[in-house]
């Protein structure tokens, strides 16, 4: 039986001293990793706490709770989505989008787990977990419709309305997600054939939006 010591929470899992930001990462880096493959009810602090090497008093006072814990995993990958795509107002904005697509896809393979712990959150039961991961959804959409927006204003996507623009934009944010968590549980097809769909799919959307 696994015995506890002072070098760590068990024997052969010596602790690892930490700043504070730094040991906060890790903790939500391994919460990210339980979170991605499990529902919240069969991830356990206890778990959480031994892989980090810290006792379970330690997390909690990072984290007074496994609610508080599992919101602040979501709100991370969530926030860290955003940087990763967010838009270049230098780059034409005929560009922006393909560039924003080109940065999900590498989010996506770069965090893998972090984005399926992200996207879990949308099933859990616990209401202010879902409004997080509702509330940084929408700040993807309003910044698609944004571009979009100035394409319009630019006389690229002439005959939209605001209403069938932003209907589009949900639509095929939608079909992203579902389609990037496709591609990495199966790992095919390439990188460069999922952004091929995706684009394609964007195209299709604008195309009702534009009514042709």
């Amino acid at each position: 039986m696994a015995r506890s010591d002072a070098r760590g929470t068990r024997t052969g899992r010596a602790r690892t001293r930490m700043g504070t930001e730094e040991r906060r990462r890790q903790l939500l880096r391994i919460g990210a990793e339980l979170f991605a493959e499990r529902p919240f009810d069969d991830v356990w602090i206890e778990e959480v706490a031994e892989r980090a090497g810290v006792s379970r008093g330690l997390l909690y006072h990072y984290f007074p709770t496994k609610r508080q814990f599992y919101a602040a995993v979501v709100r991370h990958e969530g926030e860290r989505l955003l940087r990763m795509t967010e838009p270049d107002p230098a780059t034409p904005v005929d560009q922006q989008v393909q560039r924003g697509l080109e940065a999900y896809l590498e989010y996506a393979e770069e965090h893998a787990l972090g984005l399926r712990a992200f996207h879990r959150a949308s099933a859990a039961g616990d209401r202010e977990i879902r409004e997080i991961h509702e509330h940084l959804l929408a700040e993807q959409k309003r910044r698609m419709v944004t571009v979009l927006d100035a394409q319009a204003a630019a006389g690229l996507l002439d005959g939209t309305t605001p209403a069938a623009l932003r209907l589009a934009v949900h639509g095929w944010l939608a079909f992203v997600t579902a389609a990037v968590l496709d591609w990495l549980e199966r790992g095919e097809p390439t990188r460069a054939e999922v952004q091929e769909v995706c684009t394609r799919a964007l195209l299709g959307a604008l195309s009702g939006a534009l009514g042709d």
